[in-house]
């Protein structure tokens, strides 16, 4: 028998269920919403959850996504929230209320109208998409990889090419299976050694037409001085060696200036031949947010936001993950980061228990613990912030793989618990051994 809510009771409203405002609406159910203290309401325009750093190995294909979404509607059930399908469209702060477009399905049906839903306390957390820049030819031959449903996609076309090349009559032409990765950020740098990987283990089934080190060809493109700009100098230059060793071509300081069916063009006059092209540079706050309400924003959409995370002309509505500038002590903003999605929904947690018992709010610290890079099958590097006498120590191998690979396992504990997390990752181990390593369709 489905539960009657109280509507007298304080409603705070969560839009986005990505890793910061899953994570925080979890923890409202649960210590809230089950308890009868407040109702409590995620808006998202998509029906699972997948963390989004594992976009780059599904895109690759060393990972499934149907084992590792999860699905809103019955993790609401289970821990005391109501998950509502739809797409924020508009803000009336007078009224309290958040807009909602229509959904349609593949066949434009209708399956949900434009609805509004009031709020006490907002929450926005619909973090970033990806910014080409009006790039010419991105939107129609590069695809980008923000969503599961992208990554997918691509993982779609490389293992089509593959098939197509093998079976063709004629002989595989120079490009057809070359990859070029725009963006050396975490996760184009990422998705480059993953993909050198996969797209091999791929021929190895069987598609013995194709030549895996003259065929297959990735390139790596980034418009700075080197990869990782975000991350510290040596962790850098230590992912560019590794990936130099693997045969993945690097090209730093080479600006994009337009994309081709047959290849990414150079502001330089240069021509990078590739059948398919992964845009994975720059991002930006979703549009949405211009002008949404009259809330302050930055040049790249995302919300000003004060110390306590609370917007600045409204203390009712808070914002927090990519979407949300947030000013760091010493200048600048709290990056656009996993681990600060994850401390800022700790944050705005004990912010919301601390109003509705009329007691004033802290300031958020960003705590930075270091970066950790993967390059899949091959090895994981990174750097630990604070690990001896306040310096950054650098390590990779098995140390390092594991440390990444327990950021994804606290993720799922803070959606699930430990028992849970403990028996589904045994299921994975078991079922891993009587599949492919590779997802070959």
């Amino acid at each position: 028998m489905a539960r009657q809510e109280d509507e007298t009771l304080h409603h705070i409203v969560v839009v986005g269920g990505g890793a910061g405002g899953l994570e925080l609406v979890t923890r409202l159910g649960d210590r809230l919403g089950k308890t009868g203290k407040a109702r409590v309401t995620l808006i998202d325009g998509s029906r699972t959850h997948l963390w989004k750093p594992l976009l780059h190995e599904v895109a690759a294909g060393s990972m499934d996504e149907d084992r590792h979404e999860l699905d809103y509607l019955a993790h609401s059930h289970w821990h005391g929230y109501r998950y509502r399908y739809g797409r924020m469209i508009g803000l009336d702060r007078t009224t309290k209320q958040v807009h909602l477009g229509p959904t349609f399905d593949e066949d434009g049906l209708e399956i949900t109208p434009p609805r509004s839903f009031s709020y006490d306390t907002l929450v926005i957390a619909i973090g970033s998409t990806t910014n080409d820049f009006g790039t010419p030819g991105a939107k129609d031959f590069a695809v980008a990889l923000e969503t599961p449903e992208q990554a997918a996609l691509f993982n779609r076309r490389i293992v089509n090419a593959c098939y197509r090349a093998h079976t063709q009559k004629e002989p595989i032409r120079h490009g057809q299976l070359h990859v070029a990765i725009i963006g050396a950020g975490a996760t184009g740098t990422e998705l480059s050694a993953e993909l050198h990987h996969t797209t091999r283990a791929v021929v190895e089934y069987g598609l013995d037409k194709i030549d895996p080190d003259k065929d297959l060809r990735i390139t790596l493109i980034e418009a700075g001085p080197r990869i990782l700009p975000a991350l510290p100098e040596r962790l850098s230059t230590a992912t560019a060696g590794l990936l130099a060793e693997l045969g993945v071509v690097v090209r730093t300081g080479a600006k994009v200036t337009e994309v081709t069916a047959e290849g990414v063009k150079l502001a330089d006059g240069g021509f990078i031949e590739s059948g398919l092209v992964i845009w994975a540079a720059g991002v930006k706050a979703p549009d949405v947010l211009k002008d949404l309400g009259g809330l302050e924003t930055t040049r790249s959409n995302q919300l000003v936001v004060l110390p306590t995370l609370q917007t600045t002309r409204d203390p009712d509505i808070f914002a927090l993950g990519d979407c949300a500038a947030c000013p760091l002590p010493g200048g600048g903003f709290v990056p656009p980061r996993a681990q600060a999605a994850h401390q800022q929904a700790s944050h705005v947690y004990a912010q919301i228990r601390r109003r509705l018992k009329s007691q004033p709010l802290k300031p958020f610290v960003y705590k930075d613990f270091g970066s950790l890079v993967s390059l899949g099958h091959y090895t994981t590097v990174g750097s630990l912030m604070g690990f001896i006498a306040g310096k950054s120590m650098f390590f990779e191998g098995m140390f390092a793989r594991l440390m990444y690979r327990s950021l994804y396992k606290m993720h799922q504990v803070a959606l699930h618990g430990y028992g849970k997390v403990i028996l589904g990752t045994l299921a994975r181990l078991i079922m891993r051994r009587t599949e492919p390593r590779v997802k070959l369709h």
